[in-house]
C-alpha cells in the first residue's frame, strides 16, 4: 500500500538531483541556437546527443574534430588546440571524466557563444557549428571550470 508513495517521493527526488546537476547549460540533448544580427559570427549552431557526422551540402566544406575532458577528472581538455576549415564544424567531446563539462563555443576571447553541448558526464556528445576563419575559444561553461584553465583555441582557416 505505501509504495507507491514512496516511489513517488523517491522519483521526484532523482529527478530534482538530476536538474541541479546541469550547471550552467542547457539540459536538453538538442537545441538551436543564434547569434544576434548584428554580430558578424556565424548565425547558427545544432547540439546533439549522438556522435554523428553532419551532413554539408555538396561543395560547402566540412570539418570533423575530437576533444574530450581530462579522464583523470583535472579541469582541462586533452587538447589544448583544434584546427578547422571554415564551414561546418563538428566536434565530438567526450567525457569521461568523473565530473561533468560541456564544450562551449565563443568568438575570440569574449565574444558571443557560438554553439555549446550539455553539461554531461559520461559518454559524448557532438556540436556542429558553421564558422567562418578566425580564431575561436573553447571553454568549459560549468561554473569555475574555465577559470581553472579548462579552455583552448579553435583556428578556423
Amino acid at each position: 500500500m505505501h509504495k507507491l508513495p514512496a516511489l513517488l517521493v523517491t522519483t521526484a527526488a532523482l529527478a530534482l538531483g538530476l536538474a541541479a546537476c546541469g550547471g550552467s547549460s542547457s539540459s536538453s540533448t538538442s537545441s538551436t541556437q543564434s547569434s544576434s544580427a548584428t554580430s558578424s559570427a556565424p548565425a547558427s549552431s545544432t547540439t546533439s546527443s549522438a556522435a554523428t557526422s553532419a551532413s554539408a551540402p555538396s561543395g560547402a566544406p566540412s570539418s570533423s574534430l575530437t576533444q574530450a575532458a581530462d579522464p583523470s577528472g583535472a579541469l582541462k581538455f586533452t587538447k589544448a588546440s583544434l584546427t578547422a576549415k571554415a564551414g561546418t564544424v563538428t566536434i565530438a567531446f567526450t567525457n569521461a571524466s568523473p565530473l561533468a563539462h560541456n564544450l562551449t563555443i565563443q568568438q575570440g576571447t569574449s565574444g558571443p557563444t557560438i554553439g555549446a553541448t550539455p553539461t554531461f558526464s559520461g559518454g559524448t556528445k557532438t556540436l556542429t557549428v558553421k564558422l567562418k576563419p578566425g580564431t575561436y575559444t573553447f571553454f568549459c561553461s560549468v561554473p569555475g571550470h574555465r577559470m581553472a584553465g579548462m579552455q583552448g583555441t579553435l583556428t578556423v582557416q
